[in-house]
């Protein structure tokens, strides 16, 4: 007979503190080892955390929209019904005995006894009615279209409410080209001459002109992320590419479900074939060359921050199956369900402000990376031919940051040089 706690685990390499988006289970319920007990809010993903222990759970110390470090306690779990009392005393006494460290409310001796009645959620667990499991981005389209979640029923894990059964409730499909949102096809702004739809400003949620609006667990990640990078000595590249051939191509297979994020993928991960050292990192105990050849997109979340889901092994996929992951990575990150492996095992990054009509700009290196290439808008430009007549091609202006402990300037050139020989000569390679 013992009492257990649950621990805030770290949900990733940077996560430092978690934020309790709700718990699948209340205080009393049975609870089997590996089962779902809580879903937290990571610096990248909302992540459903499992119990290492069988037992019942006795108290909770962490509420839902609290936050807590990572391997504090946030629950107790005892191993009978009969120690859940002792459990509940247990916390009481600490509380009394110290002030809390986190934004905490304990729960009253008599929650998991209390008159109400009860109810079986979706995931076949006993909750007090009233009580709804939803990501934080379904809780705000609800919000904003006045959908009562307690009468949708969850697709997500273990029933959870996401964005997408919110939309179908209210008949609303978001386009995945809107960049407010997750951009899926990350596009020049003239790529195939298809009408771009006008780009919305991304914009954080609850924007309040003179107050101080606190950063979300995801923002923080990246400030993180982005001040350590900022150590790293770097240099740039620019390169104008031509982007004519590439615009035929896309324009031939859209129909079938090709995203020009994944046309760019798969571009820049063959050209990475013949040039490993731009998909190389460095480390303390030399240059890390990697195995596979996994590109990441930087995508802006709709609510603040950002993420950069992984096409993996993106030069060994076709075009078509590439464009189906990415469409898959984009509905998870809009429902904050992405596992660790779909966002942290990125060898260089692709990020792309092309839709917002810009000519050129600087990225800066994530952690862990040696190169990021930033893409521009594809315009038409007046060029002189090498017979000296004058005519106009679809240029974009592409520029790459890369690590200068790992790559030199001629690294970089030549691996521009060969990603526009791609795209401009041979882009039809990309569908074999």
């Amino acid at each position: 007979m013992s009492i257990n706690e649950v621990f805030m685990p770290a949900l990733s390499s940077t996560m430092t503190e978690g934020k309790i988006v709700s718990w699948v289970k209340s205080p009393g319920d049975k609870v089997e080892k590996g089962e779902t007990v809580v879903v937290v809010e990571s610096d990248k993903a909302d992540m459903d955390v499992e119990s290492f222990y069988e037992g019942y759970l006795a108290h909770i110390i962490v509420q839902a929209g609290d936050t807590a470090t990572v391997g504090a306690a946030i629950a107790l779990l005892a191993d009978t019904e009969a120690e859940i009392e002792t459990a509940i005393a247990q916390a009481k006494s600490k509380i009394a005995s110290s002030a809390p460290t986190t934004n905490v409310t304990p729960t009253p001796v008599a929650a998991a006894a209390t008159p109400e009645s009860t109810s079986i959620s979706q995931n076949g667990s006993n909750h007090r009615q009233g009580r709804i499991i939803a990501s934080p981005r379904a809780r705000k389209l609800a919000k904003e279209f006045k959908v009562d979640l307690s009468n949708l029923s969850g697709s997500g894990p273990y029933g959870r409410i996401v964005a997408q059964d919110v939309e179908a409730a209210v008949g609303v499909s978001q386009q995945p080209s809107v960049p407010a949102s997750l951009p899926t096809i990350p596009v020049t702004a003239s790529v195939a001459s298809v009408p771009q739809p006008a780009a919305t400003p991304v914009t954080t949620a609850s924007t309040i002109p003179g107050q101080t609006v606190p950063l979300t667990t995801l923002q923080q990640a990246v400030v993180r992320s982005m001040v350590a990078s900022l150590a790293v000595p770097v240099f740039r590249v620019g390169y104008t590419i031509t982007t004519d051939a590439l615009d035929r191509l896309y324009k031939q297979i859209k129909p079938k479900g090709v995203t020009m994020t994944a046309l760019l993928a798969k571009a820049v991960a063959v050209t990475l074939q013949k040039h490993p050292l731009l998909n190389a990192s460095y480390s303390e105990q030399g240059i890390a060359y990697h195995g596979d050849i996994n590109i990441s997109v930087a995508v802006a979340m709709d609510d603040g921050g950002l993420i950069t889901p992984v096409l993996q092994n993106a030069d060994q996929l076709d075009i078509y199956s590439l464009s189906r992951n990415w469409k898959s990575l984009v509905q998870k990150a809009r429902a904050k369900q992405l596992q660790p492996e779909e966002y942290s095992t990125g060898t260089f990054t692709v990020s792309n402000l092309g839709m917002f009509g810009v000519d050129t700009f600087d990225a800066i290196l994530p952690p862990g990376q040696g190169s990021i290439l930033a893409i521009g808008a594809s315009r038409p430009q007046v060029t002189a031919t090498p017979e000296g007549m004058f005519g106009v091609k679809q240029q974009m202006q592409v520029n790459i940051t890369c690590d200068h402990r790992v790559i030199y300037g001629t690294h970089a050139a030549a691996f521009l040089q060969d990603l526009a020989k791609l795209i401009e000569t041979n882009p039809q390679s990309l569908t074999m």
